[in-house]
Parts: structure tokens; sequence; C-alpha cells
């Protein structure tokens, strides 16, 4: 039992490594596109005090709650005899309503949307973080320009391929980069902080509700970025 219970807990680090590199990997590198999504010309926000901080708080307190309230408190406890995801649940759901065949369509048809909308997202999303990494060449200098998109396209062809070799493989890949993208966001973000520490008031909800009733149809799209 000792030995057992040993061999559990030798396993866990490399476990939470491996689960850091296939589960975070979506949420931390929103970053790369989130904040310049919110502030983009098209949006028409003006990059000032005021909006940066609503901005900062809407990224923050819509993290917060599509993680603490949709994943811990529902999603975490709805599966289906342990398997998640939408189909997985629209099954689960079928099975409650034998009997009842009036809504057997319409619970189909909400499966098959919520199952788009999972596709258009794994599709959509790496997409705009590699293409977003990738500018970032462009601050060193402009000479990368007219390369950006081929970079891009060759590093996702890349990762989709490799993504064949199983959960495990990709775990174990990029398990230790998100941990050290992790810790570089980490500093920069205590620097910035030290920097400019009046940015902490952002945790006031207050300013999120602020920057989304004052922006209108703007607020709007920039918090379907911010979720994405």
């Amino acid at each position: 039992m000792d030995r057992e219970s040993h061999s559990k807990r030798s396993w866990r680090p490399a476990l939470t490594l491996a689960a850091l590199g296939v589960v975070f990997g979506d949420i931390g590198t929103s970053p790369l596109y989130a904040v310049r999504e919110t502030f983009a010309p098209g949006h028409g926000i003006a990059l000032n005090a005021a909006n940066i901080l609503g901005g900062l708080s809407t990224i923050f307190w819509a993290l917060m709650i599509v993680v603490s309230l949709k994943y811990v408190v529902l999603i975490m406890r709805a599966d289906n005899r342990g398997e998640g995801g939408i189909m997985a649940l629209i099954a689960l759901a079928l099975s409650a309503i034998k009997g009842q065949p009036q809504w057997r369509v319409p619970l189909l048809g909400i499966g098959i949307f919520g199952a788009s909308l999972f596709y258009g997202d794994a599709v959509l999303t790496p997409a705009i973080s590699v293409l977003s990494a990738v500018e970032g060449l462009e601050v060193g200098t402009r000479a990368f320009r007219p390369y950006v998109v081929p970079i891009a396209v060759v590093v996702l062809v890349a990762l989709f391929a490799f993504e064949a070799s199983g959960t495990a493989a990709v775990g174990k890949l990029f398990g230790p980069v998100m941990l050290t993208w992790f810790i570089a966001l980490a500093l920069s973000g205590l620097h910035g902080i030290a920097q400019a520490p009046e940015v902490l008031a952002a945790l006031n909800p207050v300013h999120a509700l602020g920057f989304l009733s004052s922006h209108g149809a703007a607020s709007f799209i920039v918090l379907g970025a911010v979720v994405l």
C-alpha cells in the first residue's frame, strides 16, 4: 500500500506538468492577443487610463467567471460516466428523457450546435495564438512583416502534425514550454506592477462594468475577443 501511494506521488509532478501543456495551453496563450484585440483601432476605443483599467478588468473577471464558475462549478461536475464534452453530455441528457421523444430533436440540435462551436474554436484559437506570437517578430524589425503569415502557417502545420503523436507526447513536450511561458508571464507581470502599481485597481469589477456599459456595441465585440 505504501509502495503504491509512493508511486502515485512520484508520478504526480510529471502528470501535472503534462496537464499544464495540454489543458492550460489555450488559456496561457490568450494574453498574446486579448489585450491587443481589446484596443484594436477598428473598435474605436481610446487608449487611455480609464479604458486600460476597464479592459484589463474585463479580461480578468471574464477569466475568473469562465474558469471558476463555468468549469469548476458546472462542467467538472457534469460528466457521463467519467466522459466529458458536449457530445457526452448530450448522450447523458438523451438517456434522461426516455419516454419523452419530443425532446430528442431539440437536444440533438443543441449538441450539433455546441460541437460546431467547439470545432470552430479549436481551429480559430490556435491560428490566432500562433499568428499573434509570430507577429512579435515585427517588434524587433519590420523586415519580418512579409514572412509573418508563412512562418505562422509552417508552425501550425507542424503543431497539428505533431498532435497525431497523441496527448501524452504533446503534454511531455509542451508541459515544460508552458511552464517556462507562465514563469515569463509572471515575471513580466510583476515587473509591470512594480512600474505601475495602480494597475491593480483593475481587480475591481466596477471598472469592467463601467467599460462594458460605456462603449456599447464595441464593448460586446471586445468581450467576444476576450472570452475567445
